[in-house]
């Protein structure tokens, strides 16, 4: 039986002989259905529509598809001292994805930000051999397609390896998460934050939203928790969640003006 991938969100279900009756992704608030209504495909079928686009963005191999598809995020392979970790995840996988990745030294882990970017994530565990999928507990309920790979972690950090520690932001999701690399940057620190802090357009402060479509914000004391979280952390570059959208250097300084620029603008 296919595993149906909503269009919209990009969010692949477990496997049925129809398509699900609805996308409970889609119909939370923070996304929305298709206008002209919920639309499904398959992975056999991307891999026809879609080919890879694999380019690196900003020091890390940036992966997703042409044309683009769904939301637009583009996933990451951060090359950590204790192995590969796919930051985030794009539906199409094919081939040329795995090859190229393999040539890179595989995965050793999956990290996601929120379920907006879960899309074919037991597609990518089992191309590399059922790699763990760490996903935090709050985000439970979100999840379409259960698999043994995925790991729910509890609290507010959790540390992959030596190299690596994914942390819980509230704001956007319950469970959002970014990931603290410390060695990356050149050794200065990156923080990998899919939209959990969303870089502006102008890559030169983050922004934070409940609802990023329907345009609902999160409220003083969120933005100032969000702040208290990544005061302590070591990092000169933060990525976002999509392509070249980064803030390439003095991330740190920038974070703490967007807490601030934040909160003079919901006063």
């Amino acid at each position: 039986m296919p595993c149906f991938i909503c269009v919209q969100c990009g969010m692949q279900f477990a496997p049925s002989i129809d398509p699900p009756e609805s996308c409970p992704i889609c119909e939370d608030v923070r996304q929305f259905v298709r206008w002209d209504g919920q639309a499904w495909t398959t992975l056999d079928e991307m891999r026809r529509t879609h080919a890879a686009r694999l380019e690196n963005d900003h020091g890390l191999l940036g992966i997703s598809s042409k044309p683009g598809f769904a939301i637009g995020q583009r996933a990451l392979l951060v090359p950590t001292a204790d192995g590969n970790i796919l930051w985030d995840c794009s539906a199409l996988i094919d081939d040329e994805i795995v090859g190229r990745i393999s040539e890179m030294g595989g995965l050793s882990a999956i990290c996601i930000s929120h379920c907006h970017y879960y899309t074919t994530m037991i597609e990518w565990s089992d191309a590399f051999g059922g790699v763990p999928i760490y996903l935090h507990e709050d985000n439970r309920k979100w999840v379409q397609r259960d698999s043994k790979a995925v790991v729910y972690w509890s609290g507010e950090e959790f540390e992959i390896s030596g190299s690596a520690t994914l942390l819980r932001v509230p704001g956007h999701f319950a469970g959002g998460t970014i990931l603290h690399w410390p060695q990356g940057a050149g050794g200065a620190g990156a923080l990998l934050s899919g939209d959990i802090l969303q870089v502006t357009q102008d890559r030169l402060f983050v922004s934070f939203m409940y609802s990023y479509p329907n345009y609902i914000p999160v409220n003083a004391k969120t933005v100032t928790r969000i702040g208290e979280i990544i005061e302590p952390l070591a990092f000169d570059r933060i990525y976002g969640a999509f392509w070249q959208r980064v803030i390439d250097s003095d991330a740190k300084a920038a974070s703490r003006a967007s807490v601030e620029r934040y909160l003079r603008a919901i006063s």
